[in-house]
């Protein structure tokens, strides 16, 4: 009884670990920067719903759905994609599928509507999946929420 009671109280110790470590950076580290291209619109402060996170303007939306030209794109395949960050503005796609960002254009297999818009890189295998802008994604007219299949075409 006296052991069990001593190898509780020892094992509860090691789970002490004294004073809460600092999480503040050190002192002079570099921080994240905005990108000087973003330039686009910010989202406003407070935003709870998709028309006040979606800042572009109508002449941008004509723009993305414009008749693409019928030649000058290469088909990269097709990925599913989920909504990426509301808070980030514009027409984009963050994809595996691409290894530098550049135009591109989605079409949504649901219902072959398609959107011109920046193609940006991440990491993972060409089959892991993508996120797509919330502004995208209002014009595809797929809804916001679930996995939506799309074909990827860069310029």
């Amino acid at each position: 009884m006296k052991r069990s009671l001593a190898l509780v109280l020892l094992l509860s110790a090691c789970s002490l670990t004294g004073t809460a470590p600092d999480l503040a950076p050190p002192e002079g580290m570099t921080r994240p920067m905005p990108r000087p291209d973003a330039g686009g619109a910010v989202v406003p402060r407070g935003a709870a719903t998709a028309d006040a996170f979606d800042t572009t303007t109508p002449e941008e939306r004509a723009a993305a759905v414009a008749a693409p030209e019928p030649a000058g794109e290469a088909r990269l395949g097709r990925t599913v994609a989920a909504l990426g960050s509301p808070a980030n503005p514009g027409f984009w796609l963050e994809t595996p599928l691409v290894t530098q960002a550049g135009p591109g254009r989605v079409v949504a297999i649901a219902n072959g509507k398609s959107v011109q818009l920046e193609l940006r890189p991440i990491d993972g295998p060409a089959g892991a999946g993508s996120r797509i802008s919330l502004a995208a994604l209002r014009l595809l007219e797929v809804g916001l929420t679930g996995l939506h299949e799309l074909e990827v075409f860069a310029k």
